[in-house]
């Protein structure tokens, strides 16, 4: 996959226009620089080399290869947003996020190669990833260098992503922030819990409504780490109704929790627009309250 650039100044050196105006990381332009991958109007150029503007600057990224065989998923997506650099998808639940041993075949991963045709030489690159119980909105980017680029941009105020959930119990005070260190429970599991030896961990919330001793809860995450919102409304006595891994699993929620992924505010890397994005919250988490 090709990233073309077209210099606007004249006299820059190109690893100044590669690092400052295309975003390419240190260790990309080192590896691009000694397999040739660096090419100023179709020739391989030092990367010391001083340009002319409306020279044509091209990364050639190297091919790479899913971790498990793809296989088409038919899969009918909602997808809020596309342009040819990234996709936004608000995924249903439960679907894993990725192919897996577990989930070979049922996958957003292997319906995503499904909806953009079984290109031979496609490559799934989630930007954000969301647990196979939680829905909502997912960026896949369609490029190594715009994956490198918005991965870069998550937590900052160019990528905020708002969760809604629904919660045992009511949060008092109705709105407020929870710090508290996240941590792995042991090597061998999956689950998190809140430890003074964690990773700062910060999720602002504020409750929408309540009704029959649940809450509507819209939260903001500072920090990403694994299973935060659910480790946090745990730790503080509000758990995610249907959440078997820190709360009760619910059969009204077969395979899934109250989670969802509901809105989406990113700065696009190529065109510097605003997109501010919406995933209606499904009918099956609206009918626990």
């Amino acid at each position: 996959m090709n990233v073309d650039y077209i210099v606007q100044q004249e006299g820059r050196r190109l690893r100044d226009v590669l690092r400052r105006d295309m975003g390419v990381s240190y260790s990309a332009m080192k590896s691009a620089k000694w397999d040739n991958r660096i090419l100023v109007d179709g020739v391989p150029t030092p990367v010391n080399a001083p340009l002319h503007a409306g020279q044509v600057v091209t990364m050639l990224w190297p091919e790479e290869k899913p971790v498990y065989q793809l296989r088409p998923y038919d899969l009918a997506l909602d997808i809020p947003y596309e342009d040819e650099h990234l996709l936004v998808i608000n995924k249903p639940a439960p679907l894993a996020s990725q192919s897996s041993a577990a989930y070979p075949d049922d996958s957003l991963e292997n319906a995503a190669f499904a909806y953009m045709g079984c290109p031979k030489d496609y490559v799934y690159r989630p930007v954000n990833r969301l647990d196979k119980g939680t829905s909502g909105l997912m960026v896949v980017a369609k490029t190594p260098h715009m994956q490198h680029l918005l991965q870069k941009q998550l937590h900052t105020e160019a990528f905020q992503r708002i969760y809604l959930a629904v919660v045992e119990g009511v949060p008092e005070p109705a709105c407020g922030t929870v710090d508290a260190p996240i941590a792995k429970v042991e090597e061998a599991s999956i689950r998190r819990q809140v430890c003074p030896e964690g990773r700062p961990s910060v999720t602002h919330y504020q409750v929408e409504k309540a009704s029959g001793g649940r809450a509507l809860v819209r939260l903001r995450l500072e920090t990403g780490r694994t299973h935060q919102i659910r480790v946090h409304m745990s730790h503080m006595g509000w758990p995610v109704c249907g959440d078997f891994l820190y709360g009760s699993e619910l059969p009204e929620l077969p395979g899934r929790f109250a989670l969802h992924s509901a809105e989406l505010v990113l700065v696009h890397p190529m065109t510097g627009e605003t997109l501010h994005l919406h995933a209606q919250l499904p009918e099956a988490l609206t009918s626990l309250l």
